[in-house]
């Protein structure tokens, strides 16, 4: 199967960021993909960080997700939409008090939104200089969450999603591999000093120590609203090696997962068999 991860530099225009992204995803369509991952907070990059509050949208409506459903249907792509932020049930978000859920949604080649994921772990960091902690403006999800994909390869792909900070935690990645997943998505938005220090690192960890591919999209490049971004969308197999990769700036990364190879590497190194605790 032919996976593509795209790598944005979001600015604070929504309307730019959906048309960056809709090129980047035909890009990805014309290159054989047939599934493609957007990066976290890939329709916007804000000034602040309520400015979130001021797309959201509850689930199964609004401009994002028909963009989304709509980019799926016209290019033939299984697509993840990187995070978009979602307003809880019910909820109305009119205050800068209130929370919305971090959410990557998974489209169908139909426009048809099959798996809904709220980012488990919230970053926060302070090393005096830098300064984020997304609970402000934040809701955690709580559940993890997988889809399967019916393959032109003839296999059947199971796919669990995660989120950018959530790579710290390989609980989350262990439960996945415990239910069968082969290939782990994890778009993000990993800031230059942290992704400088663990982002490949922790990427090939989580590759390694579950036997499972990874598929990683990127904000990667100076933003607008000041952040500077670590970039490196990439593409890794179950061994730890890497299939794909970008530096940096907006991009597609592309590469063939063989399902063959990820069986042969559990067959040889049938580590998940030798759990003990």
């Amino acid at each position: 199967m032919k996976v593509a991860v795209i790598q944005m530099v979001s600015s604070t225009s929504l309307s730019a960021n959906l048309a960056q992204a809709a090129d980047l995803l035909h890009q990805a369509a014309l290159g054989g993909a047939e599934l493609a991952v957007l990066p976290e907070y890939f329709c916007l990059m804000g000034q602040r960080d309520a400015d979130k509050l001021g797309i959201a949208e509850p689930f199964g409506q609004g401009p994002l997700q028909q963009f989304l459903a709509e980019t799926a249907r016209a290019e033939g792509l299984w697509l993840v939409g990187g995070t978009i932020p979602l307003r809880a049930d019910g909820a109305d978000v009119t205050t800068a008090s209130e929370r919305v859920f971090n959410a990557s949604l998974a489209f169908s080649p139909d426009g048809t939104c099959i798996a809904r994921y709220h980012k488990i772990h919230l970053f926060r960091f302070d090393n005096g200089t830098e300064r984020y902690d997304e609970s402000a403006v934040l809701e955690a999800g709580t559940e993890p969450v997988m889809f399967d994909l019916d393959s032109r390869d003839g296999h059947r792909w199971r796919i669990g999603m995660s989120v950018c900070y959530d790579m710290r935690f390989p609980e989350l990645y262990r439960a996945y591999a415990e239910a069968g997943v082969h290939l782990l998505l994890a778009p993000s938005a990993f800031t230059y000093t942290t992704g400088q220090a663990h982002w490949e690192v922790l990427l090939r960890a989580r590759a390694i120590e579950n036997l499972a591919f990874v598929a990683a999209a990127a904000q990667g490049g100076q933003h607008d609203n000041g952040r500077q971004t670590w970039g490196q969308a990439m593409l890794i197999d179950p061994w730890g090696q890497v299939l794909a990769q970008r530096a940096q700036q907006a991009g597609v990364v592309l590469a063939e997962l063989d399902f063959e190879l990820l069986t042969a590497c559990r067959s040889r190194l049938p580590a998940l068999a030798h759990r003990v605790l």
